[in-house]
């Protein structure tokens, strides 16, 4: 049984979504070849000042327009879940008061749910390291792929008015460092997958349940509308188990995010001369968003998002700052050395666990 339809999310997406900014042809051309260069220089920038060492080759970005960028997703959205739905069981799901909810209609509808979703993010996204990637049956392809969304770049560092080089170069050294902590530490895309799992695996629900975080759902919209509280999609069907497991998820995907944010502006001045104009600039337009793109980012939990931004970066730039990096990179070593969100809002704590016994052991 299929619960979602994924070529009806991909149609889906792909017709809704926003054309990009009009680009001349050879301008475009220009653009694509200037960020496969750019992907390049900024992984031997993002080795050197991190110490971290890539265990795959890396090669340049994938260039991809709005389209691309969903199909990727779609893809890496079915080697997370597909396998989740087969643990569930098709019994669980026939028999259970949800189960009528995901017959042949209910495929279809969430799949143009998924399909309206990427279409809103196609439009925003500049650039992903894509953890979930299919199989590759001749096992010669790295497991992740470094994507970045020409259009979107562009667009940006027009509004921005920003020099387009030193812009694609300061992208490149974010999504660049997100390729280095998979491709360096070999343990943690696993680990993050199987955190997604445990969190869709932990949804035990009977009807009354599922209409009840429906209900919450229907509110968080209703409150996200009149502009009031901080209620999203993501937290309003939360059960205590997976707000739990959330807050796993969310240390970790803090410290990748904020490790990526300190990496790009470390680096920046060196090789980026305008990037003290272009975090400003960017900044502003993160903050100055229209309403429905307001309301849209609090129903995704995309302002979630910027607070791992701004939490992950305060963690790395405060462990930096007291034990260095060298210290630092010992978050990369297991799961167990990974800060927990109590940690990331407090590193001293991260640092009393974790570096300081392991240099009274050596």
């Amino acid at each position: 049984m299929t619960v979602i339809d994924w070529d009806v999310a991909v149609n889906t997406g792909v017709r809704l979504v926003r054309p990009g900014p009009q680009v001349d042809l050879s301008d475009a051309r220009q653009a694509v070849a200037q960020l496969r260069e750019l992907s390049t220089v900024a992984a031997g920038h993002v080795r050197e000042f991190t110490g971290m060492n890539p265990l795959e080759p890396a090669g340049p970005a994938v260039i991809v327009d709005r389209p691309g960028w969903i199909r990727a997703n779609v893809d890496g959205f079915r080697v997370v879940i597909e396998p989740v739905l087969e643990q569930m069981g098709a019994d669980r799901l026939n028999n259970s008061p949800a189960g009528s909810l995901t017959s042949a209609v209910g495929s279809r509808i969430t799949g143009v749910q998924l399909g309206a979703v990427l279409s809103y993010l196609a439009g925003k996204v500049l650039g992903q390291y894509e953890l979930f990637l299919p199989p590759d049956p001749d096992g010669t392809l790295p497991t992740g792929r470094l994507t970045l969304v020409a259009p979107n770049i562009v667009n940006a560092e027009r509004e921005m008015d920003v020099d387009p080089r030193d812009f694609r170069l300061w992208v490149c050294l974010h999504e660049e460092t997100h390729r280095m902590q998979f491709t360096a530490t070999p343990w943690l895309r696993g680990h993050v997958q199987g955190l997604m799992q445990e969190l869709l695996l932990s949804s035990e629900m009977d009807a009354g349940d599922l209409i009840g975080r429906l209900r919450a759902a229907g509110e968080a919209v209703a409150d996200a509308v009149r502009g009031g509280g901080e209620s999203n999609l993501i937290t309003a069907i939360q059960s205590p188990e997976q707000s739990e497991i959330m807050d796993r998820v969310t240390a970790v995907m803090s410290l990748a995010e904020g490790h990526g944010d300190f990496v790009m502006d470390a680096v920046g001045p060196e090789v980026v001369p305008s990037v003290a104009t272009i975090r400003a600039r960017f900044q502003k337009r993160r903050e100055s968003a229209n309403p429905i793109d307001r309301i849209m980012r609090q129903l995704l939990g995309m302002d979630m998002k910027m607070r791992q931004y701004e939490e992950g970066a305060a963690f790395v730039r405060a462990v930096v700052a007291e034990v260095g990096m060298t210290e630092f990179n010992r978050v990369w070593t297991s799961p167990e050395t990974l800060p927990t969100l109590a940690e990331i809002r407090n590193p001293t704590a991260w640092v009393d666990r974790v570096v300081r016994p392991a240099a009274v052991n050596e």
